[in-house]
């Protein structure tokens, strides 16, 4: 929790001596050349919180990066820069990006309901209305106040934390600087009978409502040196109002954010064992992905036993597995390519100990190329807790379908991947990033090299011979990789369907009947552990 924050009144007069409460002195605290209303004229204060309370502050996409990245991302001492709340760039990215949502006054980005609020305060003639953020004042000032005067939101002071307080104080942390802060505004409006607070965040609620209570214990022992009287505050708890930018744009923010770290790192102005950061990735698997219109109609055929709790119930219907990795470019170019259409059509349905609802599917025209890992290609509806999307292959009976539920719906190749930030290994192939545990990373590429003799092994240096830090570059777009192929070549395990056949690719597992789950994926050792889930493929 916070460190207490001292109810006295703030040392900065001459000498150490306590500072003199003045509506002029507080005005240095606000962004906004404004001048305050006198101190006698306030009976109660309104403070908003901005991110997350009063604007809808973008956060790091969870369907993007992986849990440690978002840590790397929250953090303030990963980049150089400060990461993703010192970045003015990423606030500014929000929607179509600052000049476009400026013209329309950041429109559908407001907590509607707290707008109302301080429009209310607004109109409230003994009322001081206060916006603070902890967002630095150096970094967001300007943007802040752009976004605030698009939206015709007029606060009296608009204060974002400072290097140093007007007394010259460092704070430890935002809470620090907003309690100090709201201090100064009490001792100054002594004449304010209340104070309400407008913060998303359970912590910093707890650390205000902690304060004010202190802040009253020692008016009434008589332990501050003022003649005000006690304060009513209430600190309302806003539910978080977070949402995500743009995913394309997010991730070039992100690299730009990496790129200008490298540049420090590659310059010598980083502290010793300051590590270089890229984006790479790590793919749970390849398939022909469906969109979600498609699977709404996909669940309908879900047929649910009487009295099965819904809640126990995950549904999917989202894809048809091609093969439960990055796919080589050998399974690749069977299947067209990422970002190739392919359109499918339900032949039957199945249920698996009511644990599992699964469809079957063929493509159109039954002649079209396809490549599937299964034996069948299949959607898996539903699971059941308890359930796996492996028991798919132990389905023996499928049932024919309707005219009307045969339905025929297109997907599109592409991969279920998250993004990571981690750091940048000088001599690390495409192959390599895909796996954040390396040894994994080398074993698994061993094993795909085994399985195709003659597959000569991709060199581990870089073409010009040279292994040191390649920091700085701007080329990685998307996932930063560096290396165009992949180091091993499918196994040709699965189905490869073609011209209207089912025969089996070359290589071993010709004659496997297993369905590729995740299961069987932490049989190959590839990932993580923590990727390998019952259902993490879907």
């Amino acid at each position: 929790m916070f460190a207490a924050t001292s109810t006295q009144p703030t040392n900065g007069g001459p000498n150490g001596t306590q500072a003199h409460h003045t509506v002029t002195a507080l005005k240095r605290w606000s962004c906004d050349d404004k001048h305050l209303p006198q101190a006698q004229e306030i009976k109660s204060i309104h403070v908003y919180d901005f991110d997350n309370t009063l604007f809808a502050s973008p956060l790091p996409n969870k369907q993007v990066w992986n849990p440690p990245s978002i840590g790397h991302l929250l953090g303030k001492d990963q980049f150089l820069g400060g990461g993703w709340w010192h970045d003015s760039n990423i606030l500014a990215s929000t929607g179509e990006g600052a000049d476009k949502e400026e013209a329309k006054g950041w429109a559908g980005w407001w907590n509607e309901q707290i707008v109302a609020l301080v429009e209310l305060s607004m109109q409230q003639k003994d009322a001081l209305n206060v916006l603070l953020t902890g967002r630095s004042e150096s970094g967001f000032a300007d943007l802040v106040k752009r976004m605030v005067r698009s939206r015709k939101l007029d606060f009296h002071m608009v204060c974002l934390k400072p290097e140093v307080s007007p007394t010259n104080q460092k704070f430890k942390s935002t809470m620090e600087f907003k309690q100090v802060l709201l201090k100064d505004i009490v001792y100054t409006y002594k004449d304010a009978e209340e104070i309400r607070i407008y913060e998303d965040r359970v912590k910093h609620t707890k650390g205000f409502r902690d304060f004010f209570f202190q802040f009253n214990k020692d008016l009434m022992d008589n332990k501050l040196p003022t003649a005000r009287k006690s304060i009513t505050a209430e600190v309302i708890q806003v539910p978080e109002n977070a949402t995500s930018l743009d995913p394309v744009r997010e991730i070039a923010e992100v690299q730009r954010m990496c790129n200008a770290h490298n540049a420090q790192v590659l310059a010598g102005n980083a502290p010793p064992n300051v590590p270089p950061y890229q984006i790479k990735k790590t793919v749970f698997y390849t398939g022909y992905m469906i969109g979600r219109e498609v699977t709404d109609k996909l669940v309908s055929l879900v047929k649910l036993p009487a009295g099965m709790p819904d809640g126990d119930i995950r549904y999917l219907a989202n894809s048809i597995l091609i093969t439960p990795k990055p796919c080589p470019p050998s399974i690749l170019e069977k299947v067209g390519g990422m970002g190739a259409k392919v359109m499918w059509k339900v032949t039957g349905v199945s249920c698996f100990e009511n644990k599992l609802w699964a469809a079957r599917v063929e493509p159109i025209p039954k002649t079209a190329k396809y490549y599937s890992e299964n034996p069948i290609p299949t959607i898996v509806l539903a699971i059941r807790k308890g359930g796996r999307p492996a028991d798919a292959t132990r389905i023996t009976n499928w049932h024919p379908v309707s005219e009307e539920q045969s339905f025929m719906f297109g997907s599109v190749v592409g991969e279920k991947k998250l993004l990571r930030i981690e750091e940048e290994h000088a001599n690390e192939s495409e192959w390599e990033s895909y796996f954040p545990n390396k040894s994994n990373a080398k074993r698994s590429r061993d094993e795909e090299q085994d399985t195709n003799p003659g597959h000569a092994k991709e060199p581990r240096t870089r073409a010009n011979g040279s292994s040191n830090y390649r920091g700085g570059r701007r080329d990685r777009g998307r996932g930063g990789h560096h290396n165009s192929t992949f180091g091993a070549r499918g196994r040709g395990g699965g189905g490869y369907g073609g011209r209207g056949n089912n025969h089996r690719g070359r290589g071993r597992g010709g004659s496997s009947s297993q369905y590729r789950s995740l299961d069987d994926v932490g049989d190959q050792r590839y990932g993580q552990p923590s990727h390998d889930g019952p259902d993490s493929y879907y």
